[in-house]
């Protein structure tokens, strides 16, 4: 076989020369070639026989050259001078000959400038190509057989001290070298079609039975004769394999981009760690997260983020209890005891190993034996440091080899990678090989290190989402009633959908507050904006509505009160006070006696109400402007509800979009509740408005509150006229005690008589005409006094001496719960009695 080399100058034939010509000792023209003419244009006539010297442009010259060639020096640039004395650039070679007489001769040759350059470049291509590049070059005949090679194919000493010209690869390579076959097809296409075949990758291994395998990339070339023959083929190889290991590991990066994090669920992050490293990657991985990662995320809220509440039922108004506190993942960065557990696990299968076919730790267990003490997996937390095992088990799996998927003793390569966001330990992720011969290498480590890191990254938002929706959840259940009140008069329901299903904050809220007199108030509020500041401003307003009911004012004293408090609640603010700009809200209170609803609203939605015959009517009630305007008069308006007609209270965000306006909406919730059944429940009309009307990807906030009307029946409440007279008191005991017999409450009559007996005497001595007593029989007993006056009563600490002055003091020792309401013609003290179960 030949090895096509160039050490050294004239190893490479010269180009042949444009002139040739021969002088003689003396250095006179001997012989003059056809080329030499052409060159200088001088024929052979005139410069046979004469000194060489008039054919230099600079005659003196001559000597020099002479000594030159004399010691050995006989090629270089030389400028000649041509027939018509114009200087012709050349490159000489001088070879010595000697001639049969025994006499010196001196053969010159010629060649101009740019062809000596051409033949320079192509010299130097050549000797590149052979010598110096790094490719290695194989030539093969049309047979297939090696001709040559190259001195970087020599020295890679894949053909070592063997003559393979005139073999074929097949006959002469290395066994598992390379796929043989397919080379053999790639030659036969080239030579077949005459076209090259370039950058083609080729998997083998240089060296008999090394794990290692490499990546070439492989050229053929075909090479012709003059007639445009192939001749040969030329092979180009050159090692690529790190540039494929990194392209891989590029492809890699990119997909673990793309495929990572695409949700907020921890288990699910951790599963496309593990789908993605495996197999491209790895044989096989498990991610181990610190068990306090789960614990704050833990979340047992209600799975469509819509919060309900009804007065007949368990659930409250706002969702269930989450189990995180809020906390970080870990309160040291780096747990010296942790708890590990499995979070998402991939690859080879136990049973492809020798392991039985057993599993002992599998996805939601603890990983009890990675946290042994001096286990790689607590040095890789600890130092927030990559362990890479080559042959040899980290000791939890050494212990037990069923610890993790494909940990049998065919794995070889280990590699354990911490978890680590914002500093602070997150967990682990291993991963092993065991399939290929292939081990991990410190380019590896890093591209692990990349994808987990990004995997934390991940599992820390989602671990941060958690304890802030959990936050924000926590502080919705502090702002909206938990359970409905059931009082007899009202049976309702409610459905409350934040625009924002991360925080589950929003401005929206209801209220269901009973009153004295077995009254009730409904309320709907809408606090402008979304978010932390609008739930905390609701928060305030819900607050300061239910202070306000306690006073049992009107609807618009109650709307007046309020708006003051917005006013003082945006001053408060600040700068901040932008955030919040407004508010409405609606205020309704039904008297089951009267079966009467005195309603008023601040900007806020019309009510609408369904009658028990299926009719719907929107209240024509002056609508009055946002909370926070001040110096506003608000109106209330008086309607009746008969037993079984529903009140429908709402936000605006039930009506309004981006591409419907709020009549539109009004119009399709009329016809929305005509086709709803008269009978349906109250959470059945709340579900069937929230998805006949709710907008897809709504954008604000929704609270439905829906009542449905029952009053009292007439024989459940008395009322008595009370003559202005003394004597009037006893009169009105009797009359109590003959009403609690008609109940059935003769067990109660003396307590009864002795609340009424005080409270119609506190009217006679210090309230005016006209007094009237009234008793409703509801869950509890109620005893009214109303008179003329408007003094408000109060609780004297009567001394021992004293006559009077106790009365007041032995109802609230005896009733259950007692107060004062105002009204237009006077005042009236209630007080209010449990009834035995």
């Amino acid at each position: 076989m030949r090895d096509i080399t160039f050490d050294g100058r004239g190893e490479l034939p010269e180009p042949g020369g444009e002139a040739e010509a021969l002088l003689d000792a003396q250095g006179r023209v001997a012989a003059w070639g056809p080329g030499a003419e052409a060159l200088l244009g001088h024929p052979a006539r005139e410069v046979l026989g004469r000194p060489a010297d008039g054919l230099l442009h600079d005659p003196a010259e001559a000597a020099h050259l002479v000594r030159r060639w004399a010691e050995g020096d006989r090629q270089g640039p030389l400028v000649l001078r041509r027939r018509d004395g114009e200087p012709v650039e050349v490159q000489v070679w001088v070879r010595s000959l000697t001639a049969t007489d025994g006499g010196q001769r001196w053969l010159v040759q010629a060649a101009g400038a740019e062809a000596y350059r051409t033949f320079e470049l192509g010299r130097a291509l050549l000797q590149g190509l052979f010598t110096d590049i790094p490719f290695h070059i194989d030539l093969f005949d049309t047979r297939q057989r090696f001709v040559a090679q190259n001195l970087a194919q020599r020295r890679a000493g894949v053909f070592k001290d063997a003559e393979y010209s005139g073999h074929t690869m097949r006959e002469m390579a290395p066994p598992g070298l390379l796929d043989i076959d397919a080379l053999e097809e790639r030659q036969r296409r080239v030579l077949e079609t005459g076209e090259a075949l370039l950058d083609t990758e080729v998997v083998g291994h240089p060296v008999p039975g090394s794990p290692d395998d490499y990546v070439w990339s492989e050229s053929i070339l075909p090479l012709r004769d003059p007639s445009g023959t192939v001749i040969a083929l030329a092979h180009v190889v050159s090692d690529v394999t790190q540039r494929v290991r990194s392209r891989e590991r590029l492809v890699l990066a990119n997909e673990a981009g793309a495929r990572i994090g695409t949700t907020l669920d921890l288990w699910q992050t951790a599963r496309e760690l593990a789908e993605v490293a495996v197999p491209w990657f790895a044989d096989s991985c498990h991610v181990d997260l610190l068990d306090s990662v789960f614990s704050d995320t833990d979340d047992t809220d209600d799975t469509d983020g819509r919060d309900s509440g009804d007065s007949g039922d368990s659930g409250g108004g706002a969702s269930g209890g989450d189990g995180a506190d809020g906390r970080e993942p870990a309160d040291d960065a780096r747990p010296r005891h942790p708890l590990l557990r499995r979070a998402a696990s991939d690859g080879v299968t136990a049973g492809d190993t020798a392991t039985g076919g057993a599993q002992a730790v599998r996805v939601g267990d603890l990983d009890t034996a990675a946290a042994a003490p001096g286990s790689p997996f607590l040095h890789a937390l600890a130092k927030g440091e990559s362990v890479l095992l080559a042959d040899e088990r980290p000791r939890s799996v050494a212990a037990d080899p069923r610890r993790a998927p494909g940990a049998g003793p065919d794995v070889h390569s280990w590699l354990l990678v911490p978890m680590l966001a914002r500093g602070v330990a997150l967990g682990t992720a291993v991963f092993m090989r065991s399939r290929g011969p292939r081990r991990f290498e410190p380019e590896d480590v890093l591209l692990a290190e990349q994808i987990v890191t990004r995997t934390a990254v991940c599992v820390d938002n989602a671990s941060r989402y958690h304890r802030e929706r959990t936050t924000a959840r926590t502080l919705r259940r502090s702002l909206l009633p938990q359970r409905l009140p059931s009082p007899s008069a009202v049976r309702t329901a409610s459905r409350y959908l934040p625009a924002s299903e991360h925080t589950g904050l929003g401005g929206d809220w209801f209220d269901v507050i009973p009153l004295s007199g077995a009254r009730v108030a409904l309320v709907v509020g809408d606090v402008v904006g979304h978010g932390l500041q609008s739930a905390v401003t609701m928060g305030r307003l819900r607050g300061a509505v239910r202070t306000l009911a306690d006073l049992d004012l009107s609807p618009v004293e109650l709307l007046a009160h309020l708006d003051d408090q917005m006013n003082r609640f945006l001053d408060e603010r600040g700068d901040e006070a932008s955030l919040v700009t407004g508010a409405t809200c609606l205020y309704a209170v039904y008297d089951p006696v009267s079966r009467l609803c005195q309603l008023a609203r601040a900007g806020h939605p019309p009510p609408a109400v369904v009658s028990a015959g299926g009719a719907v009517d929107f209240v024509d009630l002056p609508g009055g402007p946002p909370l926070g305007l001040g110096g506003v008069v608000f109106e209330e308006h008086e309607i009746a509800l008969a037993d079984g007609d529903l009140l429908v209270l709402y936000t605006d965000g039930l009506l309004e979009s981006r591409v419907q306006d709020f009549d539109t909406g009004l119009r399709r919730m009329r016809a929305t509740l005509s086709r709803t059944p008269a009978s349906a429940a109250p959470q059945d009309v709340c579900d069937t408005l929230i998805t006949g009307l709710l907008p897809p990807g709504h954008q604000d906030d929704v609270a439905v509150l829906v009542a449905r009307m029952s009053g009292l029946a007439p024989d459940a409440h008395v009322t008595w006229e009370i003559d202005a007279q003394e004597r009037m008191v006893g009169r009105a005991r009797e009359l109590t005690a003959r009403q609690l017999a008609r109940w059935g409450l003769a067990e109660e009559s003396f307590t009864t008589e002795l609340i009424v007996s005080e409270l119609v005497t506190n009217a006679l001595r210090y309230g005016g005409a006209p007094i009237t007593l009234r008793l409703i029989r509801d869950r509890s007993l109620i005893c009214e006094v109303s008179d003329g006056s408007s003094t408000s009563p109060h609780v004297r600490h009567a001394r021992d001496t004293d006559e009077g002055g106790r009365g007041l003091y032995l109802i609230a020792q005896l009733a259950q719960s007692w107060g004062t309401r105002y009204n237009p013609r006077g005042k009236t003290i209630w007080a209010e009695q449990s009834l035995p179960v």
